[in-house]
């Protein structure tokens, strides 16, 4: 038997490119699309409970998020045309496409919402914008997940089937945490409800997307991103519990409450990135699980025929090493 031979690549390069992205503009984008994307969800509860204060509140930081999650993706483009460019087709099997219709339908109603908020006219057309810009809100907070999961960077593809629901459920923790720190405590009860739901589900999500992932998992677990992911977990888990045993009763709570969970949710898409750009650096993130996928159709393979009885013996003509 030859000893399987240990993987190196030529020079010892990395086998994928790496990502080009800014840390600053792209993990921006995708942190300032899930609040803004929770917030229109989080205005539309409150518009229509007649809570003023936290509906307004959440309008305009949804326009604010929006509006700055435009600028860091343009900004990294280079060029604005290049996002006007991508508004002449549209592609359904590209999530870059896609997601820029949404954005351009989504900040639209975004901005009518909060601006007839702030001047106090045009009220059924605000609310009409408000109920648009909830529904788009979902589509917002959880379209960057397909969006980076849709590439060949390890420890983003492989976490493709959770990453969606990490991504929303960090998005309404961060938008329950606006609502905490901009509105008052006796109108914030949806904000730290929407917070504790929001924290729940990233928190599961997350535990459940690095069980699956297995090696391509380990980048999210050390280094900075590590780091950033640990923090994560800390903020949300303690500004979602702090919000809700304390945040009804003290201003201050409330606030820092709030403020944790903004701080959580942005170190978990900055964690997201960095773990993605390490795993393309390192050889071993993409071929060892291609082995494993290869060895696993193998032994379905076999187990399909009968085993060694049915199958090829080892070593002839057709089996793998001989081709």
């Amino acid at each position: 038997m030859v000893p399987e031979a240990e993987f190196t690549s030529y020079y010892g390069l990395p086998v994928l490119n790496r990502p080009t992205w800014k840390a600053l503009d792209i993990a921006g984008y995708l942190f300032l699309g899930g609040l803004a994307g929770g917030s229109s969800l989080l205005a539309a509860g409150a518009h229509a409970t007649g809570r003023r204060a936290l509906a307004r509140s959440a309008k305009l930081g949804a326009l604010g998020a929006i509006s700055a999650s435009t600028v860091a993706l343009i900004h990294d483009l280079g060029r604005p045309e290049r996002f006007y460019n991508m508004l002449r087709v549209a592609k359904p099997t590209s999530p870059m496409s896609v997601g820029t219709w949404i954005l351009a339908g989504y900040g639209p109603l975004a901005g009518i919402a909060a601006v007839t908020e702030a001047a106090g006219r045009f009220r059924r057309t605000g609310a009409a914008a408000t109920a648009g810009a909830a529904l788009l809100g979902p589509a917002v907070a959880s379209y960057t997940a397909v969006l980076v999961a849709d590439t060949a960077v390890p420890s983003w593809h492989e976490g493709y089937r959770e990453l969606p629901f990490v991504f929303t459920g960090s998005g309404t923790a961060a938008a329950g945490g606006l609502g905490m720190l901009a509105a008052p405590v006796a109108q914030a009860a949806p904000a730290r409800r929407a917070a504790a739901l929001g924290a729940v589900l990233e928190l599961c999500a997350t535990e459940v997307m690095t069980r699956r992932m297995g090696l391509a998992a380990e980048p999210l677990q050390r280094g900075r991103a590590g780091l950033l992911m640990r923090a994560s977990t800390v903020l949300t888990a303690a500004g979602a519990a702090a919000g809700l045993l304390a945040g009804h009763r003290s201003r201050t709570a409330a606030a820092l409450s709030g403020a944790a969970l903004l701080a959580g949710s942005a170190a978990l898409r900055f964690g997201v990135f960095h773990a993605g750009v390490a795993s393309a650096e390192d050889p071993k993130y993409t071929v060892v699980p291609q082995r494993e996928r290869l060895r696993e159709r193998e032994r379905r393979r076999d187990g399909g025929t009968g085993g060694t009885g049915g199958g090829l013996a080892e070593g002839s003509p057709g089996t793998p090493e001989n081709r």
